[in-house]
């Protein structure tokens, strides 16, 4: 069976623990933009805010197909599942709310709902920023999940 992955940058995030993301993740959020080019860094999840990257949609269907821009684009912004690249500092602390810990870690592949969280685009490829309460599963393989 391949493995899932998610582009995040040049590199892609191989595996339901893909540590490449995290990797590329660092290189981003240290990458200085340079003068007259737009900022490429990925930004630092402030209080209780998930950094979440979206797999990239499959450019064919099963039949060979190949998709629209417009389908690839519908995709990407209804995607319900996404890799945890980071964790703001208050992600999952209030024990009250969370009292059997937390719901995700980085690295996993999690499930939310469509639309959900702070959408923005890095080097061309989307991230979301949601909150800590919006994960409402672990998945193990993202590519078994389709909405409906």
């Amino acid at each position: 069976m391949p493995e899932a992955h998610a582009e995040v940058g040049q590199i892609a995030v191989v595996g339901p623990q893909g540590l490449a993301a995290k990797k590329e993740y660092e290189d981003l959020k240290d990458e200085e933009p340079a003068e007259g080019k737009p900022a490429t860094q990925l930004p630092e999840p402030s209080g209780y805010k998930l950094l979440i990257a979206l797999p990239a949609p499959d450019e064919k269907t099963d039949g060979g197909i190949i998709k629209s821009s417009a389908t690839l684009n519908q995709e990407e912004v209804s995607s319900i599942c996404g890799f945890v690249l980071d964790m703001g500092p208050d992600a999952y602390w209030e024990e009250k709310k969370f009292p059997n810990g937390p719901y995700c870690a980085v690295g996993d592949w999690v499930m939310f709902r469509a639309y959900s969280g702070t959408r923005f685009k890095v080097e061309g490829k989307e991230f979301r920023l949601i909150n800590d309460d919006s994960v409402e599963a672990v998945v193990q393989d993202p590519r078994a999940i389709l909405k409906v």
